[in-house]
């Protein structure tokens, strides 16, 4: 199964670290993707630029509305993503625990809907 794992916080606190914690925490999530990949659960997975500099649209009654910012007001923000292959829901829980992200917010773990064209 795959499994959508959303890190999230608040930016500021992000922007806030030393130089230092802020390239340790970059490491660590380089070497946690490592070995995910080396375990074969890592698909794919990204960082995320600020919410600053985010667009929404939304398509209605054939125009296109637009706004700048991330789709919803909240305190924490989704930073980054990693998408996993995972044998249940356990399993990618606990893959997603060890996300170095994860101490500055949080991780969703959401499994992912395989799309099907239909007859």
């Amino acid at each position: 199964m795959k499994f959508l794992c959303m890190i999230f916080c608040d930016e500021k606190t992000l922007d806030a670290l030393p130089p230092g914690e802020f390239q340790a925490l970059v490491n660590a999530s380089l070497d946690y993707d490592e070995v995910l990949r080396k375990g074969k659960h890592l698909l794919a997975n990204n960082a995320l630029r600020p919410v600053r500099e985010a667009v929404t649209i939304r398509p209605r009654e054939g125009r296109m509305m637009m706004t700048d910012g991330p789709f919803a007001e909240t305190r924490e923000q989704i930073g980054g993503f990693i998408l996993i292959e995972a044998k249940d829901r356990e399993e990618a829980i606990g893959l997603a625990s060890a996300i170095p992200g994860a101490r500055l917010g949080g991780v969703e773990v959401r499994p992912v809907r395989e799309l099907e064209r239909g007859g």
